[in-house]
């Protein structure tokens, strides 16, 4: 007998008497190190386990090294501590305070809980249930596996690679590895909100904020495709930059273990960085640089005399500069300790509560009441050395006024929320349209912002009467009452000269109200026959919602001529922005409950849904106008023979997918109230000139139809209508839910074999978005994903397990277990 494998079933003989001997939870708690069964390596492998009996198992050694199969759980409070004593790895709560649930990752072992700060989280910090698991596969997986519901809610996806131990690293860096020690996935490849000496990032990757309050966070740390660092807010504010000088070929940005962030190029040349304060410093010898919830990043030096983390650098040294730093209807403030945050309005009339105008919104501060739902009509607040700027959308416009200017213009244009004035000599009045507002003061701010309020009505003052006037009066003297007669003729011909004065002045008020009465139907009866204003034909970025007559609507359709489908027409409005107008000759619904419709609908605002433009509601027309979006609807670049279906590739396949689920995650869980479509298909996915995917027609059934049954206005058919599109974007067929599983899985490879040029990453993209497609399709509702989830999974931050059969599109022939291998080997 081969002497490995006489030693190999030897090992196996003694770990099965050693678990007889010894409780299963010390056993699995404690490790002292993994071996190799390979060669001589058994023989250290038995001298281990014999060593093991004769000191006792439960001596707690570091798991430097873990083999397969081996797995953690919170029930059995383990811990996966480095060979240095440094880092540990396990099931954590203290990483988000405001959520349920329990953590998993990579987080420092110095003794203070406090100062035990997590520097790598499973699948960015998803959360499970108690008695969850963590386990290192037979397949080479590392998989978590959630104790509720069983389901495998994240995974390293690394089955089939050879993958045979895992190690937690010295310098905090979580690796699995092949039978020659050679690397094949690691956690520094998939940063979360921090880096640690040594650790590298790449373009696309990024650090974002820990989430706060049930939100994900909206900033992020990434490396553009140029090579500069920037700190962004949802991907479309940068408030602060590495700005390289010279153009450069920037190959990736590293944090170096003397507490430098720095990028180099292709040779290792430094092109930039920025140092902690501790630069160098001896007695420094633990470091890391992160984003924190605040938006700000910032390098840390582990303090060893005082047991405490140090802010050595900092990117904006003003927290105030930090885009949307407190929120919602809140200005961020300094005094003596630091920024604070302040609501922009604490009139308990105006702002709907009390004194403080606090609540329990993420920002601490009340929304701002409908400015046209104020009874004594507005007003504009001055704020001085301030700056206000709109959160959604992040974007102001700019024009060249005086700060008189700037007020007066605000005043008078009903769509303006807000501007600011800048006194900095450049003349900028930056205009808001949005109720959204957050913004930052600072007695060395040079600029004035005004925000239009309700006006709310002052109590006047009054002037008692004088008791003591009759009997001054009855004491006057004879003499003195002759000189009153005389007084009195006088008062009485002054009076008489004023009632005619006043009467000439009456009739020719009279005439010249008259006189403008005239002229002002003249202008209106002009202007019917233009849709907007002035100031609307003059600014393309006019964005309010407008309400327009039925001839209105047929002047900027040229009398319907241009028909974009059944009961769809193109037309310009004046300020040559393109809308298309929808009729709605079916709708049954009253004047009131049809505004209140278009003012929720205009009232949401996504990068990937079709804007609300403006709306006609008469006695027998009922119209909405939406933005037009030049690349025509999804079904289109599908289906069509004459369409350039070359430059729809997967890519941008799986973009428009995300963007759709993107958008439904908007309507259903981050609106004010929950919009469900109800008519989610391809015809109404539209594409802009990028081919990014917008939504539109949403929400006007459910929220119009009140006699819908409940069962109908759920969410739930939107995810099941989401599922059938995935599958037809996946396969570019439209009847795909009467494809048996053999021709789905054989149209689903063919996606793979055409498309052999696409990366790697994309046909793990084509998977989980086949994947999810199943799950949306399921038989019972709650086995279907939220979009929220779905969104997730698209994005990569989440793994999807196999989904069940479903009959959805499956009757002559199911979907068995074999046939979801096939998938997962054809990827």
């Amino acid at each position: 007998m081969n002497l490995s494998l006489f030693l190999a079933e030897m090992y196996e003989v003694w770990i099965n008497r050693l678990k007889a001997r010894v409780p299963a939870k010390c056993f699995e708690g404690t490790f002292c190190k993994c071996y190799s069964f390979e060669g001589s390596g058994s023989v250290l492998a038995v001298i281990v386990v014999l060593g093991l009996l004769s000191v006792g198992f439960c001596e707690n050694f570091p798991m430097v090294s873990v083999p397969l199969g081996f797995e953690i759980s919170e029930f059995e409070s383990k811990t996966w501590v480095s060979e240095n004593g440094v880092f540990t790895f396990g099931f954590f709560d203290d990483y988000r305070k405001d959520y349920d649930g329990l953590a998993v990752g990579i987080r420092y072992n110095l003794g203070n809980r406090d100062a035990n700060v997590p520097v790598w989280t499973v699948g960015g910090g998803v959360r499970v249930s108690e008695n969850s698991i963590l386990r290192l596969s037979m397949d080479g997986r590392l998989v978590l596996l959630d104790n509720l519901s069983g389901l495998i809610v994240w995974s390293s996806n690394t089955s089939g690679l050879g993958v045979q131990t895992a190690s937690l690293l010295n310098n905090g860096n979580l690796v699995l590895m092949g039978n020659a020690q050679e690397v094949l996935w690691q956690s520094f490849d998939s940063p979360t909100n921090t880096l640690l000496p040594g650790q590298e990032l790449y373009f696309p990757q990024a650090l974002r904020a820990p989430s706060t309050s049930f939100i994900s966070s909206y900033y992020s740390l990434v490396i553009r495709h140029t090579g500069d660092l920037a700190l962004i807010w949802e991907n479309n504010v940068t408030y602060w930059g590495s700005h390289l000088t010279s153009s450069v070929d920037v190959k990736e940005a590293r944090f170096e273990p003397t507490g430098v962030i720095g990028l180099f190029d292709a040779t290792g040349q430094s092109v930039w960085s920025k140092s902690s304060k501790d630069f160098g410093d001896p007695s420094v010898f633990l470091r890391h640089i992160r984003i924190d919830s605040d938006g700000n990043l910032r390098i840390y030096s582990w303090d060893n005399a005082l047991h405490t983390w140090k802010v050595g650098w900092q990117a904006v040294e003003n927290q105030c500069d930090v885009f949307g730093s407190c929120g919602l209807y809140s200005i961020c403030q300094y005094n003596s300790t630091g920024p604070v945050c302040e609501c922009l309005f604490h009139d308990s009339l105006d702002w709907g509560g009390g004194p403080s105008g606090m609540d329990s919104g993420s920002s601490g501060c009340k929304k701002m009441v409908d400015l046209g739902n104020c009874k004594m009509g507005t007003s504009m607040m001055v704020l001085k050395q301030t700056v206000l700027y709109g959160l959604y959308p992040p974007h102001d416009i700019d024009i060249m006024l005086s700060e008189k200017a700037c007020k007066k213009y605000c005043a008078e244009d009903s769509s303006c929320i807000a501007v600011t004035s800048k006194n900095d000599g450049s003349g900028l009045c930056k205009i808001k349209r949005t109720s959204y507002i957050s913004g930052y003061g600072n007695p060395s701010v040079p600029a004035t912002s005004f925000l239009k309020v309700c006006l709310v009505p002052q109590a006047a003052s009054t002037t008692k009467a004088n008791p003591q006037a009759n009997a001054a009066e009855s004491m006057q003297m004879p003499s003195e009452r002759s000189i009153s007669h005389v007084d009195t003729r006088k008062s009485f011909i002054a009076v008489l000269a004023i009632i005619v004065l006043v009467t000439v002045c009456a009739f020719l008020a009279v005439e010249m109200l008259v006189f403008w009465f005239i002229h002002q139907r003249r202008q209106i009866k002009a202007q019917r026959r233009i849709p907007f204003g002035k100031d609307a034909q003059m600014n393309p970025h006019y964005s309010a919602l407008i309400r327009l007559s039925f001839e209105e609507v047929k002047e900027l359709t040229t009398n319907f001529t241009d028909q974009l489908g059944p009961t769809v027409f193109k037309g310009v409005l004046p300020n040559k922005t393109p809308v298309v107008a929808k009729v709605l000759n079916s709708v049954v619904a009253s004047e009131s409950d049809f505004r209140m419709v278009v003012s929720t609908l205009g009232g949401t605002h996504h990068r990937n849904l079709v804007p609300l433009k403006g709306f006609c509601i008469e006695a027998q027309h009922k119209i909405v106008l939406y933005e037009y979006i030049p690349n025509g609807s999804l079904d289109k670049w599908l289906f069509n023979t004459g369409t350039d279906q070359s430059r729809l590739s997967l890519h941008h396949r799986l973009g428009i997918a995300l963007g759709v689920a993107q958008a439904m995650a908007y309507l259903h869980s981050e609106c004010r109230q929950c919009i469900p479509h109800r008519n989610l298909k391809l015809e109404n996915v539209l594409l802009d000139e990028k081919l990014v995917a917008k939504v539109t027609d949403f929400g006007l059934q459910s929220l119009l139809e009140k006699g819908a049954s409940s069962s109908e206005l759920l969410p739930d058919k939107d995810i099941y209508m989401f599922g059938e599109m995935l599958l037809q974007i996946l396969t570019g067929k439209r009847d795909v839910l009467h494809i048996t599983g053999d021709n789905l899985l054989k149209l689903v490879q063919e996606m793979y074999q055409d498309r052999n040029s696409e990366s790697g990453e994309e046909h793990e993209g084509v998977e989980r978005m086949f994947r999810i497609a199943l799950w949306c399709l399921q038989d019972q509702p709650f086995l279907r994903p939220s979009f929220s989830e779905v969104v997730k999974i698209l994005e990569g931050t989440f793994s999807v397990d196999r989904p069940p059969p479903c009959s959805a599109f499956m009757k002559e022939n199911k979907m068995d277990e074999a046939d979801m291998t096939e998938v997962d080997d054809a990827s």
